[in-house]
């Protein structure tokens, strides 16, 4: 049954996209807070991914409109409106539909070997795609908002020196402060690191994905994978996605030594920078970092909220967690002595 609070996307999605839904169930997983996400079907059972979006730029649908039609694996095209665009205008918000190809995510699992050769050969039919002029001109550059980033980190750092007496979640931030205070040092190494080697960075640029985490990955039959959620995508060397495979970057979800060795193989010859690799692992725990620890110092949300955000904090500092895969990497880089 569709509820009310979705009648008029169901409206709009008949109108622009000529597709009549008879069901529509929100997806609630995923951590993008500026959209909606429903799972729709139609009479004849075909399933579709509904997404109304409040931010960003429409930039991932014409990424994956492009690579599906230079036909990489793995993608799925955004279904064109009626008056062929790739989405539609929605009370200021784009309303997009994708096919809904698949219920499992590869962080549900069980990926197997063929799951991950094929993850990396999709990640290098992605890379292998030319950047063309209305790509170069819509894509920002990987990792270039690394000076907020860093800002915003010395910024949370400081919150948490001198936190707000009046905040009714006392317990909380306290134990948020001896979060950051245990892990100060790798924090600070990070900040070093993004700011000394930034002009270390440059390489072969790419149309990159900027978030293939395995949350983003679906697995089908046959060992087939769809990488989906582009509103990150950014030009930038392969590093840039190839992090999510040395290590796999979420800290509940690490990869291992073989399944990133089957994934490589798939990818193909790749002869991957360690500098670049440990810029933008840097620059993403940063971000990570940064941004959970703003959502748990917020007033405005919830307890449960607060106390998620938290956990995630926890995760990202934990002895698997990026931020400490991003400082040993940096030190790599320069050891001691």
């Amino acid at each position: 049954m569709i509820e009310d609070v979705s009648r008029q996307v169901v409206g709009r999605v008949r109108a622009d996209f000529g597709l009549d839904l008879t069901s529509m169930d929100e997806v609630t997983h995923g951590a993008d807070q500026h959209a909606r996400l429903w799972q729709a079907r139609t009479a004849d059972g075909a399933g579709y991914a509904v997404k109304l979006s409040g931010g960003g730029t429409p930039a991932g649908l014409v990424v994956t409109a492009h690579l599906a039609g230079q036909g990489v694996p793995g993608v799925p095209a955004p279904l064109p409106t009626r008056d062929g665009r790739l989405y539609a205008d929605h009370a200021g918000r784009r309303l997009s539909v994708v096919p809904w190809v698949s219920d499992r995510r590869a962080l549900d699992g069980p990926m197997t070997d063929a799951h991950w050769r094929a993850y990396g050969e999709v990640l290098a039919a992605v890379h292998a795609v030319p950047v063309t002029e209305e790509l170069a001109r819509l894509l920002p550059p990987g990792g270039a908002a690394y000076p907020r980033i860093v800002a915003a980190t010395r910024a949370a750092a400081e919150r948490l020196r001198d936190p707000d007496p009046a905040d009714a979640a006392g317990p909380l931030v306290a134990e948020l402060a001896a979060v950051w205070a245990a892990a100060a040092d790798r924090v600070s190494t990070l900040v070093r690191g993004v700011e000394r080697h930034v002009a270390d960075r440059p390489g072969p640029v790419v149309v990159c994905h900027g978030d293939p985490h395995l949350g983003n990955v679906l697995l089908g039959t046959d060992g087939q994978v769809w990488l989906i959620d582009w509103d990150d995508a950014v030009l930038a060397p392969p590093e840039c996605d190839l992090m999510f495979v040395v290590g796999g970057v979420l800290a509940f979800a690490p990869i291992t030594a073989e399944q990133e060795k089957t994934a490589l193989a798939g990818y193909g010859r790749v002869d991957i920078d360690p500098v670049r690799l440990a810029w933008f692992l840097a620059v993403r725990a940063l971000d990570d970092l940064s941004d959970w620890t703003r959502q748990a110092l917020d007033p405005d949300a919830s307890v449960a909220d607060r106390a998620f955000a938290l956990r995630i904090v926890r995760g990202l500092v934990s002895p698997v967690g990026l931020v400490t895969l991003a400082d040993a990497a940096l030190r790599d880089l320069d050891p001691p002595g």
